[in-house]
């Protein structure tokens, strides 16, 4: 779901330190992933806290770590050129089995595969759209 999609509440402020960590780490006025994720580990709260903190304050994401927005070319899979890479074999299959009961698959989880196939996140990520899997939940709640 995209920013201007969410109904935000209106009388809730963000969290001040968060505030001040996503200002200073803004590119182009938009939160890249990684920024999100350093920022989460530095101040000791979720993910999930940052990208709320950036959803009140209006900053869009950008740099999906899986590839899915944030990219000049909309998705990051060509930028990359993750389709020129080796697709381990069984990973296929593991992206697949790691669906739920709804046929989606969470950010999370996607993570731990391509670490556990030791390949770049935006390779697992790239892998669902031809399996016709959707991914959710986002990590930072962006989808």
């Amino acid at each position: 779901m995209v920013l201007k999609d969410k109904t935000m509440p209106q009388h809730e402020s963000p969290d001040a330190h968060i505030v001040r960590a996503i200002e200073a780490a803004l590119t182009d006025g938009k939160l890249p992933c990684p920024a999100a994720f350093a920022i989460a580990r530095k101040l000791a709260v979720t993910p999930q806290a940052v990208g709320h903190a950036a959803d009140l304050m209006s900053v869009h994401l950008s740099r999906c770590q899986l590839g899915f927005f944030g990219y000049p070319a909309r998705q990051g899979y060509a930028e990359a050129n993750i389709a020129d890479l080796d697709v381990p074999q069984g990973l296929p299959e593991a992206v697949q089995a790691a669906q739920n009961s709804a046929g989606n698959v969470s950010c999370a989880d996607l993570w731990e595969l391509a670490a556990t196939y030791a390949v770049p996140r935006m390779l697992v990520g790239y892998l669902t759209n031809p399996l016709g899997i959707h991914v959710t939940p986002c990590q930072l709640g962006a989808f």
